[in-house]
C-alpha cells in the first residue's frame, strides 16, 4: 500500500503559475468579503441559485438528469423525489445543505466522509451507502466503436478504510499545523480521494461535496455563491484529464499532481471572478432595465434568460422578460428560436 505523506508537499517547489492563482485567490476572496460587507442582502440571493446549478451539474457529470422544474423544486422547494435519478440528486441536495449549515463542525475523518455517504444515499435503499466499497472499481473511458480501456486501478476494498483514515489523518495534521498552504492541500487531498476510490457508487459526487466543505473549512466561500460543480461540468474533459495526468505513478508515490492543482485552483479563480461580475450589477442601484443591459453586455454567444437570471438573482422573472423584451425591441438583442429553446445574443 503506497503511504500517504503530506510533508513531501512542504519542500515541493510550486512553479510561477501555480503561485500567481494562489496570490489571485486570495486577493478574490478579500474582495468577497468586503462585497458581502456592503450588499450582504442582495448576494444572499446568489446563495438559493447556485445550490440549484451545484446539485443539477454535479450530478449531471454522472449521467443524473432531471428537467430544469424538477431541478428547482427539488432543492429550492424540497419535492418528494419521483425516481431513482431525483432520488440521487435529493441526497445531494441534503449534503450540501447540510456542508452549507455545519461546515465548521464537520471534521475530516473517515467516519464524517462515511456519514455524508449515508446521507446521499439516503433517499433510496441502498445497502452499501455510507460503507466504503466491497468490490474492486475501475476508472475506465468507452470509446467510440465500443470497447472500454482501464485508466487507473484504485486501491483494492481491504486497503480502502486504512487509506482513507491516513489522508484525513495528514490532512487534518498538515493544515492544523499551518504546514501547507490550503489552497495546494485541498486539490492534493481531493486527487487522493479520488485514487482511492473508497466507494462502490459516488466517488465523483462525493468529491466534488468535500472539495466545498473543506474550501468553507479554509475560508474560502465563493462556491457559496458561485457553483464550482457548474464550472467543473462546462468543462470536464479538461477536468478529466488533468486527473488522468495527475494519476499516473500514484501506487508507487511518484504522481505528479500539479496538472489536478492547477486545474482546481483554475476553477476556484474562475469562480471568484464570475462572483465579482455579479457583484458589480447589484453595486450601484439600475433600473431593471439596465442591469438586464449590463448583464447581457458581458455575454458571449448565446445566452438564455436562465443566464440572466443567474447573473440578476435580485430581479424577478418578468422583471427579466421584460427587460430582455424591450432589448430585442430596440435592437441591441437579437432572439432566436420560441418558448424552452428561446436564446439571445448580442447585435454587436
Amino acid at each position: 500500500m503506497r503511504a500517504f505523506n503530506y510533508s513531501a508537499i512542504k519542500s515541493q517547489k510550486w512553479d510561477s503559475e501555480i503561485l500567481g492563482l494562489i496570490a489571485a485567490i486570495y486577493k478574490e476572496a478579500g474582495k468577497q468579503e468586503l462585497y458581502l460587507k456592503q450588499r450582504p442582502d442582495e448576494l444572499e440571493k446568489l446563495v438559493d441559485i447556485a445550490k440549484v446549478q451545484s446539485t443539477e451539474a454535479s450530478n449531471a457529470i454522472e449521467g443524473i438528469v432531471t428537467t430544469n422544474t424538477r431541478i428547482r423544486q427539488l432543492v429550492a422547494e424540497k419535492t418528494m423525489p419521483r425516481n431513482r435519478d431525483e432520488q440521487e440528486i435529493a441526497g445531494y441536495r441534503d449534503v450540501l445543505n447540510l456542508i452549507h449549515e455545519s461546515f465548521d463542525v464537520i471534521p475530516i475523518t473517515r467516519n464524517y466522509i462515511l456519514q455524508l455517504h449515508k446521507i446521499l444515499y439516503s433517499p433510496m435503499n441502498n445497502p452499501m451507502a455510507g460503507k466504503t466499497k466491497d468490490v474492486q472499481n475501475y476508472i475506465s473511458a468507452t470509446h467510440p466503436d465500443g470497447h472500454t480501456e482501464i485508466l487507473f486501478t484504485p486501491l483494492p476494498p481491504y486497503e480502502t478504510p486504512e487509506a482513507l483514515d491516513r489522508i484525513c489523518e495528514e490532512y487534518s495534521r498538515v493544515i492544523g499545523n499551518m504546514e501547507v498552504e490550503p489552497l495546494i492541500a485541498i486539490p492534493v487531498f481531493i486527487h487522493d480521494f479520488l485514487c482511492i476510490h473508497p466507494f462502490n457508487d459516488g466517488n465523483g459526487r462525493m468529491s466534488r461535496l468535500l472539495t466545498t466543505l473543506l474550501l468553507y473549512r479554509s475560508g474560502f466561500y465563493v462556491g457559496k455563491y458561485i457553483s464550482l460543480e457548474a464550472k467543473i461540468a462546462k468543462n470536464k474533459d479538461l477536468y478529466y484529464t488533468a486527473l488522468g495526468q495527475a494519476q499516473i505513478g500514484w501506487h508507487e508515490g511518484n504522481e505528479d499532481a500539479v496538472p489536478f492543482i492547477k486545474y482546481l485552483l483554475g476553477t476556484i479563480l474562475a469562480a471568484y471572478k464570475d462572483f465579482a461580475d455579479r457583484y458589480a450589477l447589484v453595486e450601484t442601484k439600475l433600473s431593471a432595465l439596465e442591469t438586464v443591459r449590463r448583464a447581457a453586455m458581458n455575454k458571449v454567444g448565446r445566452f438564455t434568460k436562465q443566464d440572466i437570471r443567474a447573473l440578476c438573482p435580485s430581479l424577478s422573472v418578468s422583471s427579466i422578460e421584460g427587460a430582455l423584451r424591450k432589448l430585442v425591441a430596440s435592437g441591441e438583442l437579437k432572439r432566436e428560436g420560441s418558448g424552452k429553446n428561446t436564446s439571445y445574443y448580442n447585435r454587436g
